[in-house]
This record gives C-alpha cells, sequence and structure tokens, in this order.
C-alpha cells in the first residue's frame, strides 16, 4: 500500500475548559495555559487532527489564545521559529461546544468525549473507536477536559466516552496532563500501527 492511498479519518479535537468540574465537584471554568496552546497543537500536527478546538466562554481567555497565535503566526514569533507558526494552524478558538462543531460543520461526526468517570454513558475502547474511524469511516470530535474532568451533563450529551488511559500494574496511577493525554490518545486512535 503506498503513501497516498492510505485513508486519513476526520478528526477534530476540544480542549474543553468550560463546562468542568473542581476537586470539590463544583462546576467552573479553567485558564487557558500556553503550554496547552502550544504542545496539544503539535500533537494535532503530528497525527493528521483537522482542527483543535480551545474551548472557553471567557472572552479575555479567547483574546489571550488569539494574542499567542498573533505572536507566533504573524509577529516575532513566526521570524524566530517558523515550525512553531505550521504547529499551531489547526489552533482555533470557541466560546462553546456548540460553537466548535458549528465551525467544523460535520454533522454526522461521533462526539467522544475522554474521561475517568463515565457511568451511564456509551463506551468505547480505542480498538472500537479506530475501527468507527478507518472502517466505517465515521468522523470524530474529541473532547477532552480540563481541571478534573468535563461534566456529568456534558459527558451524557457524547456520543460516547472513551476508555481511560491506564496506569501501569499494580498501582494503575491515574493523573495524567491533559497535554500528555492527548498525545496518548491520538497515537491510539490515528497512529500507523
Amino acid at each position: 500500500m503506498t503513501e497516498a492511498s492510505l485513508y486519513v479519518p476526520r478528526l477534530a479535537i476540544g480542549l474543553v475548559h468550560y463546562p468542568v468540574r473542581d476537586r470539590q465537584n463544583k462546576t467552573v471554568a479553567t485558564n487557558v495555559t500556553n503550554f496547552d496552546i502550544h504542545d496539544i497543537a503539535r500533537a494535532a500536527q503530528v497525527f493528521g487532527v483537522e482542527k483543535y478546538y480551545i474551548i472557553h466562554p471567557m472572552k479575555e481567555q479567547l483574546m489571550f489564545v488569539d494574542r499567542v497565535l498573533d505572536h507566533w503566526k504573524t509577529g516575532q514569533g513566526a521570524v524566530y521559529n517558523p515550525m512553531r507558526k505550521t504547529a499551531l494552524d489547526p489552533v482555533h478558538t470557541a466560546e462553546s461546544l456548540a460553537a466548535a462543531l458549528s465551525d467544523w460543520n460535520v454533522p454526522e461526526a461521533l462526539v467522544i468525549a475522554t474521561s475517568a468517570a463515565n457511568e451511564g454513558v456509551k463506551k468505547y475502547t480505542f480498538s472500537e473507536l479506530r475501527h468507527e474511524m478507518y472502517v466505517e469511516k465515521r468522523p470524530v470530535f474529541m473532547l477532552f477536559g480540563t481541571g478534573n474532568g468535563m461534566t456529568e451533563d456534558l459527558l451524557k450529551s457524547c456520543s460516547g466516552v472513551l476508555e481511560s488511559i491506564r496506569g501501569a500494574p499494580p498501582r494503575d496511577y491515574r493523573h495524567l496532563s491533559v497535554r500528555s493525554a492527548v498525545s496518548i490518545c491520538l497515537d491510539r486512535v490515528m497512529g500507523p500501527w
């Protein structure tokens, strides 16, 4: 099989800053971090993600993202590091999940959340999701939460929830940064293995 004949599934991702939970299980909005913008954008480019949405309802937070993007795409950063400009190409902002889905405009997409807490929601293993993407040719919009994870209502509104990333036995430690979790998930669903 030649590289040109390989099927590349349609995939967009969203980093959800609201509605998410804090440690007391209250619904909050978390702050956007510079690391999440850059590191997740690079993973998105590596694994062929069409669009990476940073989802936040506060205009000030979205303006921060726009300033970072402007610096690296057209400002001094574009001259200093042209590869960063390319890495940030898939980054977009949206005030809500609905706005991100509307912008991507792929109505038949499965909306798949990632969460360690996923009771009462259809669950997908990584291999089941790969089957949907590669065999059934279903586009996917994959959501990643910040804080202590997405709210139960948001999870229940999705098409399903992807199995959680498990730690090595016997501890099964599960406290990855969202940047690490995104990279692992993208490799498992889009990697050429």
